[in-house]
């Protein structure tokens, strides 16, 4: 059951009056921009001589066991944001007021935020950057003349947040998270992790802030390129569906069954088995001896199990995506250990170095090329790499050479009408995939390159040449 809230509306300068207040380090980096400074300063130009003008909410998780702490739940950007605006009106205006009250409310602000200022530390090269450049951006407006004592008056006392706090972080967060789901659009991933915090076991509760602080570790905008480029196109496309956009509308495909709750089924036996196995091997007292400890075995098109596996298999994915992408951009001739043949090489140099492969289409493309080699490696591991990396070449990239442009619509119907992803799904072994015929190639397939003169500059019809697939 949900625990009492404790509501509070605050001014602006009660509310950076707090003391201890603590951005945690789960929570994302500060990614305000000058954009979002600049409409700011017009809603207070806007809304100056209203009464009162709310800016937004505020959510805290105050710790039983530190009282004095007020850790920023929701509200970071807003909240940072202010402090940098308060305190570049006390390095630019303060001298100069002619009103005395406002010069002492300034005065008695002053401290608060030093000490904020001395105790918060930003790791994030992205928060660094930023709060470095609003703070140049908020002293320019500040110092505006038009910029009156009065706004700096409406500022303080007449904008307000309202702020919860709440003493289980947890709960802060669904809090968090329902409070935006009636007040703006989320994008898919932050929908679903609302729904997996739901679906956490009654014993699995000391597990959530854990669970919560290491999903708020991972990049808001890496997390949404996961599920949208990678987990959703995977999945759909292995089940032989359209994966174009991934929307509020596709996130049932990322929610699954409640080990403790859903009944005994034969086909969440396995599941069932998997997921006990796994927590009471790492469980036993013989790991800290051995230091061994076992990951639960996901897959790409598996079932998911709500609630904290669903976080750890968005964690193992988002590590392993990035590993494969990043080796498979670069420079290394292997992959986890294993060296490629010399084609496979050749392969993925040329992907990364031919001059169009920048074009909107050529992207579109890669992103097939990637997907199904993540897929291939998430089955097989790097068994027959270099033969998967040849045949996944030369399946997705005749879509490039036999089509003038390539759209989103024309990727997906590409995978639809030769689906590699389903083969891979219903693969047993390597050969089931690596057997997989294609036609070979010709002058008149090909369609984007109008003249032949072109076509025999083309790397890709080169390299297609030299694998026999085009004559």
């Amino acid at each position: 059951m949900t625990q009492a809230l404790d509501k509070e509306i605050l001014s602006v300068r009660k509310l950076l009056q707090l003391r201890d207040l603590t951005i945690p380090s789960y929570q994302r980096p500060y990614k305000w921009t000058g954009r979002n400074i600049n409409q700011l300063f017009q809603d207070i130009e806007v809304h100056k001589n209203q009464s009162a003008y709310r800016l937004g909410t505020v959510v805290f998780h105050c710790d039983q066991d530190d009282v004095d702490i007020l850790n920023i739940v929701d509200g970071q950007q807003r909240t940072l944001t202010l402090m940098l605006a308060v305190h570049a009106i006390i390095q630019e205006r303060w001298d100069d007021l002619e009103r005395q009250d406002l010069s002492e409310q300034l005065e008695n602000l002053k401290e608060s935020l030093d000490d904020f200022m001395e105790n918060q530390h930003f790791k994030s090269e992205i928060s660094q950057r930023n709060l470095r450049q609003n703070y140049l951006e908020i002293k320019r407006l500040v110092c505006r003349r038009d910029f009156s004592e009065h706004h700096i008056d409406f500022l303080l006392n007449q904008c307000e947040v309202v702020t919860f706090t709440l003493t289980d972080v947890s709960e802060a967060f669904q809090f968090f998270d329902s409070q935006n789901a009636r007040g703006r659009d989320l994008e898919p991933h932050d929908l679903l992790k609302a729904y997996h915090l739901r679906e956490f076991s009654e014993h699995e509760k000391n597990l959530k802030a854990e669970t919560v602080a290491a999903w708020e570790a991972l990049e808001s905008d890496e997390l949404a390129a996961l599920f949208a480029e990678y987990l959703y196109r995977i999945r759909h496309w292995a089940l032989g569906h359209s994966a174009r956009y991934f929307s509020k509308n596709e996130v049932g495909l990322f929610k699954g069954v409640n080990i403790d709750k859903i009944a005994q089924f034969p086909y969440v036996e396995s599941l069932r088995i998997a997921h006990h196995y796994v927590d009471n091997y790492n469980s036993e007292y013989h790991r800290k001896i051995d230091g061994q400890m076992k990951r639960f075995p996901f897959h790409l098109d598996q079932m998911i199990i709500n609630g904290r596996r669903f976080f750890e298999m968005a964690a193992h994915y988002q590590l392993q995506v990035k590993i494969i992408v990043s080796a498979e951009h670069g420079s290394t001739a292997n992959f986890f250990g294993i060296a490629f043949t010399k084609q496979a090489q050749k392969i993925l140099q040329l992907l990364n170095s031919y001059s169009a492969r920048h074009r909107t289409g050529d992207k579109y493309v890669r992103t097939v090329f990637d997907c199904a080699l993540i897929f291939y490696l998430d089955k097989f591991g790097t068994a027959e790499l270099s033969s998967a990396i040849e045949k996944i070449f030369i399946w997705a990239y005749r879509l490039r050479i036999k089509q003038q442009v390539v759209q989103l619509a024309t990727m997906d119907n590409h995978v639809l009408a030769n689906n590699l992803f389903r083969m891979i799904k219903d693969a047993t072994l390597p050969s089931d995939v690596l057997t997989l015929p294609l036609s070979t190639l010709t002058d008149a397939d090909n369609k984007n390159n109008a003249r032949k003169s072109n076509a025999e500059k083309d790397p890709l019809v080169k390299l297609f040449k030299e694998m026999n697939y085009y004559e």
